[in-house]
C-alpha cells in the first residue's frame, strides 16, 4: 500500500522539539526557497553496525540545505562525527573521523515525482516537519567499513599463541618439522643412551 494512503493511525506523530526533526514551515513551498540548517546532535542510539558505528549520544554535526522543489523538500548536505569499533584482524581499537554526504527528498503527502513507480521508497513530510534520522542512519551505515582495521598494515594475531604482532615485530614461535617430532622421542639423552647400555653389557 501506498505510503500516503496508510491510516492516519499507523503513522507516528513527529516531535518537533527532537534534534533530527526539521521544520520546514520557513521555506513555505515555493520552489526554489531555501533555508540553511546547522546544528550539533547527540547520535542517536545503533548508529552503525555491530563491528562499527558511531557511539550513542556523541556530538554529529549537520550541515544542511533544505530546498523547496515542486514534490517537496530536498535535504542536502553533510554530517561529522567520530565512529568507534574493534579491529577485525588485531582486535584492537579503531577510532575515526567520519564525514557522510546527505541528499534525500521529501515528498508533500500525495504527491510523488513524475516517474516514480514505488511510492513506498519514499519519503513524506509530515505536518511540514522531516524525520531526518532514517536517511542519516542509511548514509552512515553505508559509509562505514565493512571490515574495519586499526591501521591498514595490521598484522593481526599470532595464530598459536594469539598475541598482538604489532606489540612486537619480532614475535615467533620455534617450530619443529613434523616428519622429525616422531623422533624426538627415541633419540638417546645423556646417560640413557644405547652405548651406556652395551658399556654395562661389557662391564657385566
Amino acid at each position: 500500500m501506498p505510503r500516503s494512503s496508510q491510516s492516519q493511525e499507523h503513522i507516528i506523530r513527529l516531535d518537533p522539539r527532537s534534534p533530527t526533526v526539521l521544520d520546514t514551515r520557513e521555506i513555505g513551498r515555493r520552489p526554489g526557497t531555501m533555508r540553511r540548517v546547522q546544528r550539533t546532535i547527540a547520535a542517536p542510539v545503533d548508529l552503525g553496525t555491530d563491528v562499527i558505528g558511531v557511539p550513542e549520544g556523541t556530538d554529529l554535526e549537520l550541515d544542511l540545505r533544505l530546498e523547496a522543489v515542486m514534490e517537496g523538500v530536498l535535504v542536502s548536505g553533510t554530517a561529522r562525527g567520530r565512529a568507534t569499533g574493534e579491529c577485525v584482524r588485531c582486535l584492537g581499537d579503531v577510532d575515526q573521523e567520519i564525514e557522510v554526504d546527505l541528499q534525500e527528498l521529501y515528498v508533500y503527502p500525495g504527491r510523488s515525482p513524475e516517474g516514480s513507480d514505488d511510492e513506498d521508497e519514499l519519503r513524506e513530510l509530515q505536518d511540514d516537519l522531516i524525520d531526518l534520522e532514517p536517511a542519516l542512519r542509511d548514509a552512515v551505515v553505508l559509509a562505514l567499513p565493512f571490515q574495519p582495521v586499526c591501521r591498514e598494515d595490521c598484522p593481526g594475531l599470532c595464530s598459536e599463541c594469539g598475541a598482538r604482532l604489532a606489540d612486537d615485530p619480532d614475535h615467533h614461535h620455534e617450530s619443529v618439522d613434523p616428519r622429525w617430532a616422531a623422533l624426538q622421542g627415541i633419540v638417546p639423552t645423556p646417560g640413557t643412551g644405547s652405548d651406556d647400555v652395551h658399556d654395562d653389557q661389557k662391564e657385566s
